[in-house]
């Protein structure tokens, strides 16, 4: 009876009909659905239980203009469940009824006719419809010996893992780096399975560029090197990106880069692609006079590949404004056109901006947990010009950097690194291949090499700026004993995977670097005379797409993930309107 009182909107449905005596309890719960008026759009096939066709009738008229009150169908819902209370719980729905009124309304809310776009599709939000889902899961993922389909967004995330392993195994670093980012993108696989069909595509760079640099040393001999320029994505913009030199650089890492760089830089939400380059070459044991022939012949081959709007190099690790302006100074000795209207072009100066921006993203972790930087103990890795302005911008906020380090070891100051003793430790690696032991000198509190890991020493928060791969399970373990309650990467790849999973476990904050290190690209975009609120609110725009998107795809706390999720659906939804190039 209570179903033919809210089944239709018409106006003799508004007054309930005279209650019949059921002949039976299952007559009460149940409708038939012989019973049911001829205007229903979606008979049922055999009767349904009694709450659930209140529900579905009462939501799926053809017009659907009719809304029941949720504290109505509350009651309903109680008085069923009691079947030796019906009787009150219907003089209850009854005497509630007369109260809230069922209003039918004749006039719809004005719709947007545009429906709002998601970054994950521009049709449908989130989600897909079934249909399109089950076209792109019938596809075959790859059509070798038989075709490879996939279930599920995980099955996918392994069919394309284990195709970078047949590929280029060889390559360690470069299957670390997809292995680690196709597992984060198996909940987009699940949500729009077209998406595994374009990381297949994106896990092979556009342009792999390897050539001979041949230079003369001080004493007559000519030496060689292999020099590297790999430009990965153009999907979004010109390519960008940084220039390493040392003698781990090989063309497993710089593929590995490549591939992290095209989510970094389409992080930033700028149009910008991704490339990377550098050589095996190392500068801190060479002379001022061998650096620059090297430079010069380096960018003698480069040059037929880069250029304004084209392909834009920016410093890196072992490359700084010298070597930078060695490089530029050869690029416009042969080239007609070595700057452009919108970008500059292979700037020289050194910002301090990227180390700044490290520590703005340590200030907005902070800032979720209720916290400051003020007076914590801080950890930093390295001695370039990143962890130099980082140890600069955390003394601007009140925190306490208490360490540096290079080749040579760890500097340990206990009460502290002030800005006196900072300019000091930024006097003595300005000049070429100098070792931090020397401050020690100049310093009667340090401790050189005191204790023996510098992560036995208590802190609040790390900031690994220095070697790749320099914070290992081992090194986490170490930190979480100590109260470290965050590591915030400023270098390039400085916590492997082990470590990334033990900071999950230990429950340690962390930041990934394809975040952190957006500064840069904010700096070419915004220009080197960045003010301070532009660059905390560029910050924080980018720290906030990261953090709610970790949230919507159940990865909570996890910036790798959504960070890797952004810049994934960026450059994939420019590719998805590009086809097969």
């Amino acid at each position: 009876k209570l179903h033919q009182k809210f089944r239709t909107p018409a106006a003799a449905d508004l007054h309930p009909p005279t209650q019949q005596k059921p002949t039976s309890a299952n007559d009460t719960l149940r409708i038939n659905h012989h019973q049911q008026s001829p205007s229903d759009s979606r008979a049922a096939p055999y009767p349904y239980p009694y709450p659930y066709t209140l529900r579905d009738a009462a939501f799926t008229q053809a017009n659907r203009d009719t809304m029941i009150s949720r504290s109505t169908y509350a009651l309903a819902s109680r008085a069923l469940a009691a079947r030796s209370t019906l009787p009150s719980a219907v003089a209850a729905i009854t005497h509630t009824q007369e109260q809230l009124t069922v209003t039918t309304t004749t006039s719809h809310r004005p719709m947007s006719s545009q429906p709002k776009k998601h970054l994950v599709t521009h049709e449908e939000g989130v989600h897909q419809t079934m249909q399109l889902s089950k076209s792109w899961r019938n596809k075959p993922l790859f059509r070798r010996q038989g075709d490879v389909r996939f279930k599920s967004g995980l099955e996918a995330s392994k069919l394309l893992i284990a195709e970078a392993n047949r590929r280029d195994s060889h390559e360690t670093e470069f299957i670390e780096s997809v292995s680690s980012t196709m597992e984060c993108l198996s909940p987009l696989f699940d949500r729009n399975p077209r998406y595994a069909f374009v990381a297949k595509q994106l896990m092979e760079p556009e342009r792999f560029i390897q050539f001979r640099v041949a230079w003369m040393d001080d004493v007559g001999v000519v030496r060689l090197n292999r020099g590297f320029r790999i430009q990965y994505s153009s999907s979004l913009g010109p390519y960008e990106g940084p220039l390493h030199f040392g003698t781990h650089v090989n063309g497993g890492l710089i593929k590995a880069l490549g591939f992290d760089n095209v989510f970094s830089n389409a992080l930033t939400g700028y149009e910008l692609g991704s490339s990377v380059g550098g050589s095996d070459f190392n500068p801190l044991d060479k002379s001022e006079a061998e650096v620059q022939r090297f430079c010069q012949s380096y960018m003698t081959e480069l040059a037929k590949y880069v250029g304004p709007d084209i392909d834009h190099p920016t410093m890196g690790m072992g490359v700084a404004e010298k070597e930078m302006g060695y490089l530029f100074g050869q690029y416009k000795r042969i080239n007609a056109k070595s700057t452009s209207s919108s970008v500059p072009f292979m700037t020289m100066k050194d910002s301090q901006v990227p180390g700044h921006a490290i520590v703005l993203f340590a200030k907005e972790m902070l800032k979720d947990k209720n916290q400051s930087l003020m007076g914590k103990r801080c950890l930093i890795l390295g001695s370039g010009k990143n962890a130099r302005a980082v140890a600069s911008k955390l003394l601007e906020y009140g925190a306490i950097p208490l360490t540096f380090s290079d080749e040579s070891g760890h500097v340990y100051e206990p009460r502290g690194i002030d800005e006196s003793k900072l300019r000091t430790i930024s006097n003595i690696k300005t000049e070429r291949g100098a070792m931090l032991g020397r401050y020690v000198i100049s310093s009667t509190t340090a401790k050189f090499n005191e204790p023996d890991s510098v992560f036995d020493i208590p802190c609040d928060l790390c900031f690994p700026c220095g070697k790749i791969k320099s914070v290992d399970a081992d090194a986490v373990t170490k930190l979480a004993d100590n109260g470290c309650m965050g590591v915030i990467e400023g270098g390039h790849k400085n916590v492997t995977i082990e470590g990334r999973r033990a900071l999950k476990g230990r429950g340690v904050m962390y930041a990934p670097h394809i975040m952190t290190l957006t500064g840069t690209n904010i700096v070419n975009a915004h220009g080197h005379n960045l003010p301070n609120e532009t660059l905390e609110k560029e910050v924080g725009r980018i720290y906030n797409d990261v953090k709610s998107f970790a949230t919507e795809f159940n990865a909570r706390g996890d910036l790798f993930a959504g960070g890797s999720m952004v810049g994934f659906l960026r450059v994939a939804n420019a590719m998805l309107t590009h086809g097969a190039v």
